[in-house]
C-alpha cells in the first residue's frame, strides 16, 4: 500500500508558487520546498513523480495569473494600451513571475517576428484587439503588435529587474507616444499603398 499523502498536489504547487514569487523558479528545490512545507523532501514525491512536474504546475499557475492581468487590459477601453500596461504591470508586481514566464529563451522561437505567438497564449485575441480598435490589417496590426511588444517588453524587464522606475502614468504617455508614431507610420503606408494599387 503506497503512503498516505501528507500534502495535496495543490498545497504544495501553491507553496512551489510563493517561492517563486520571491525568490525564483531556481529556488524551488525538493529539499528547500519540504522545509518550507514543514517537512523532508519525501512527502512531494508521494503525490509528484519529479520536481520538474512541480516546476510545471507552477508555470503554469503562473501563466493563470498572467492571463488574468491580460483579461483586464483587454477590458480597458483602449484593449491594446490596456494590455500593455497590464504586462507592465505585471512585471512590477509580479517580477519573479515576469521572469520565469518572459526573459527566458523558448526553445522553438527563432527571431522575434515569431516569437509573440510562441510566448503569449493571448496572442490571437490582442491582435484582433488592434484590428478591431484601429482598423487596420493583419500584416498592419501584426507589425503594430511586434514594435509594442518590444518597446513594452523594455520597459517591464527594467522594472522587474529594478534597473529603473517608471509611474503608470509615465508608461501611459510613453506607450502612446510610440503607439502614435507607429500607427502614423503604417497608416501612411497603408494610403499609398492604397493609392497606388
Amino acid at each position: 500500500m503506497p503512503p498516505k499523502a501528507k500534502f495535496t498536489r495543490e498545497e504544495i504547487v501553491d507553496m512551489a508558487l510563493r517561492m517563486t514569487k520571491e525568490h525564483g523558479i531556481d529556488a524551488v528545490t525538493a529539499r528547500e520546498l519540504g522545509n518550507r512545507l514543514g517537512s523532508s523532501a519525501r512527502p512531494i514525491f508521494t503525490v509528484f513523480e519529479s520536481m520538474d512536474e512541480v516546476r510545471e504546475l507552477v508555470i503554469r499557475k503562473a501563466k493563470e495569473l498572467y492571463g488574468q492581468y491580460v483579461e483586464e487590459g483587454l477590458q480597458a477601453q483602449a484593449a491594446f494600451r490596456g494590455v500593455g500596461m497590464a504586462y507592465i504591470r505585471f512585471a512590477m508586481e509580479q517580477p519573479k513571475l515576469f521572469a520565469l514566464l518572459f526573459m527566458r529563451a523558448p526553445k522553438d522561437a527563432t527571431d522575434v517576428s515569431n516569437i509573440l505567438p510562441v510566448i503569449e497564449e493571448h496572442y490571437e485575441r490582442i491582435l484582433q484587439s488592434v484590428k478591431e480598435a484601429y482598423g487596420v490589417g493583419e500584416e498592419v496590426a501584426r507589425k503594430l503588435y511586434q514594435h509594442l511588444w518590444i518597446y513594452s517588453h523594455g520597459i517591464a524587464a527594467m522594472l522587474a529587474t529594478g534597473l529603473c522606475g517608471y509611474t503608470p502614468a509615465q508608461v501611459e504617455e510613453q506607450l502612446t507616444d510610440v503607439f502614435r508614431g507607429l500607427l502614423g507610420r503604417y497608416e501612411v503606408s497603408v494610403r499609398h499603398e492604397r493609392d497606388t494599387g
